[in-house]
């Protein structure tokens, strides 16, 4: 098997993704590879005729994608002072689609994911990106579940 030299973890803009961070980082770590972060910031409100009696939701909204933006750049920060290589890849657009350009243009070998189930709200607004993804990708992908790790 090739070395893995890039890996590529996606991040939503949850509360738990710095569990998911601090995985990647130690699986990164002990493969001796180079870790990209990258944050999609997909507005769901975006689309033409959204009118759903929720005003709070768009703010609600803005106010999580930038606390989540600063927590990731604490964590990259962080990791920095230690030297180790790491990248915060902040885009604009479809997840999907900003996912498999990154993919091709650093040229990753190995993708991680938050294995997650969506409620009603995650499913609003950020689709099925996890199954999309997993149909258009041309590396390996981990599914990585957000729970603590039990030791057997």
């Amino acid at each position: 098997m090739d070395k893995l030299k890039h890996i590529l973890v996606n991040v939503t803009p949850t509360k738990d993704c710095e569990i998911i961070i601090e995985r990647v980082i130690a699986l990164a770590e002990k493969l001796g590879a180079y870790l990209h972060i990258v944050d999609v910031i997909h507005d769901p409100f975006a689309y033409s005729g959204w009118n759903l009696p929720m005003p709070s939701l768009h703010g609600d909204y803005e106010r999580l994608v930038r606390e989540t933006t600063d927590r990731l750049r604490a964590i990259v920060k962080e990791q920095k002072i230690r030297s180790f290589p790491v990248e915060l890849l902040i885009v604009e657009g479809d997840p999907v689609e900003q996912i498999v350009k990154l993919v091709q243009e650093k040229e990753i070998d190995l993708l991680v994911m938050p294995s997650h189930r969506e409620d009603r709200i995650e499913h609003f607004l950020f689709g099925k990106v996890n199954e999309r993804l997993i149909r258009r990708m041309p590396c390996s992908i981990l599914l990585m579940k957000q729970e603590p790790l039990i030791a057997c």
